[in-house]
Parts: C-alpha cells; sequence; structure tokens
C-alpha cells in the first residue's frame, strides 16, 4: 500500500511504500492477493474553522472541524474501520476515535497545532494502519484583515492511498465501490457473474457514510486531481477490455483453426 499526496499549499506531489502485514502474519492468516490490480482510494483530509465573534473568548476564540473524507464525497468507510484524531494535550481526552463515516470531530479553541490523523482499515483489506498530519489553522493568511464568522479558514490536502495487489477478500467486496479506483485485470481470479457481486446500488442501499450533503459540503474544496484520475482510470478500463476482447477474438480464432486442421487430417 502506498499513498500519493498533493497538499493545499504547494505542487508537491509524494508518493511513498507504507508497511504491509507481515508475511508471516500473511501467511498464518491465508491472505491472498491479486496480482496485476492496484485499487486506490482518494481522499481528502484538512480542517474549517470558523471564528466565533462575539461569542468567542480568551480560551475559545474558534470553532473547527477535522476530517477525512472522500475526494469525490463518497463514503470511504468501505476501506477504512476508524479514524483516531490525537489532538494537542491540553484538551480533555486528545485521543478522539471516530468509529464510522463520516470520520470527523469538532472542537472549540483558541490555539493552532499539528493534529495527527491515523487511519485503520478492516480486517479484510489486510493493511497495517497508516499516519497523517495536518496543521490545524485558525486565522486567515492576511492575519491583518478583519475576521469573519460567515467564511471560515479552510485548509485540506488531497492523497491517494494505493493498494497495490490488495487482498483478495478486499478485491471482491470493494472493486464496485464508487469510492474506490480499480485498475488492472486480475490473473488466476475468478470473478462472480455481475448479479453476485454488490453493485453502486447495493453499497447506495446501505448506511450513509458519504459527505455529499455535509453541512459543510460547500465550504469543501474541489481537488482536480480527483476528477483526472477518475478519467484515467476510465481511459485505462477501456482499454483493458478492448484487450480482454481481442484475446477471445483470438482464442476463438485458433479454436476454429485447431478445428479445421482437425477435419483436414481425418
Amino acid at each position: 500500500m502506498g499513498k500519493k499526496n498533493n497538499g493545499d499549499q504547494s505542487d508537491r506531489i509524494q508518493r511513498g511504500k507504507t508497511a504491509r502485514l507481515t508475511d508471516d502474519h500473511e501467511k498464518k492468516n491465508q491472505i491472498r492477493r491479486v496480482k496485476d490490480v492496484e485499487m486506490t482510494l482518494p481522499v481528502v483530509y484538512g480542517t474549517i474553522s470558523f471564528w466565533l465573534g462575539k461569542k468567542a473568548d480568551e480560551y475559545h476564540s474558534h470553532k473547527w472541524t477535522v476530517y477525512i473524507r472522500g475526494a469525490t464525497n463518497e463514503d470511504i468507510g468501505v476501506a477504512i474501520k476508524r479514524v483516531v484524531f490525537q489532538l494537542h494535550p491540553s484538551f480533555n481526552n486528545p485521543t478522539r476515535v471516530v468509529e464510522s463515516a463520516p470520520f470527523e470531530l469538532s472542537e472549540t479553541g483558541w490555539g493552532e497545532f499539528e493534529i495527527s490523523i491515523t487511519i485503520f482499515f478492516h480486517g479484510d483489506v489486510a493493511e497495517k494502519p497508516l499516519d497523517l498530519f495536518h496543521h490545524l489553522k485558525l486565522y486567515p493568511e492576511d492575519e491583518s484583515g478583519p475576521q469573519s464568522i460567515k467564511k471560515p479558514v479552510v485548509v485540506e490536502s488531497y492523497d491517494e492511498i494505493v493498494f497495490a495487489e490488495p487482498s483478495e477478500a478486499f478485491y471482491l467486496r470493494a472493486r464496485n465501490h464508487p469510492a474506490v479506483v480499480t485498475t488492472g485485470t486480475p490473473t488466476g481470479l475468478s470473478l462472480p457473474p455481475p448479479s453476485a457481486g454488490t453493485t453502486n446500488e447495493n453499497f447506495s442501499e446501505k448506511k450513509r457514510g458519504d459527505t455529499k450533503d455535509h453541512p459543510l459540503n460547500q465550504w469543501f474544496l474541489r481537488h482536480s486531481e480527483a476528477d483526472e484520475l477518475a478519467q484515467l482510470t476510465a481511459a485505462r478500463q477501456q482499454v483493458q477490455n478492448h484487450i480482454m476482447k481481442l484475446r477471445r477474438q483470438v482464442n476463438l480464432v485458433e479454436i476454429e483453426v485447431t478445428r479445421l486442421k482437425a477435419n483436414s487430417g481425418q
């Protein structure tokens, strides 16, 4: 599993590998991997903070929300089981655990600090927890200007959590989920017929964990990388489908040639 990051304040792109479960663990639990397949979960994490105006006091000048969401606001709970937000030690219970999507928490305070975000995946994902870090920002870049109770300070980072050679169980469960981008054609894996698989409609009937109708949705930033990834994936899938079609045609031709040779030899 790896992650590709594009921070909101720069054009840096990082793609690193994070630790997978050990080989001994995988052998013990018989975790099977899908070769030639990559699954990507585009996410956005950040904070939105509002100045409290006349309601502000010395220790509570802002109300803010920290979150991790799908880059296109789909439900990332398909891969993520829970998220732990580590706040500044001055907060009561600074370790906050969110067990289901949407993965977020809100607080009030007066100071800026770094928040660590630890992502835990479902068991069938078979990956170790992933750590992200985000700096809470309460004040706009132009601190000399007047603050507004209507316009928040929004800081977000775009990231792609990449599952290279995902577990077979996760692939079969989530390959059609709208939050997940799947590329490649699995080798040596028999897929169930479409009627037996999970469709986008099946997912929509379950408990919604998406952020499409979130109260803060109007302030969420739009990340072009997510759109580009979706377009690239669609193009790759078209190519893969065309290759599979050509392979079937070649196979049929080879079968016919074999049949004709056998008939000619009789």
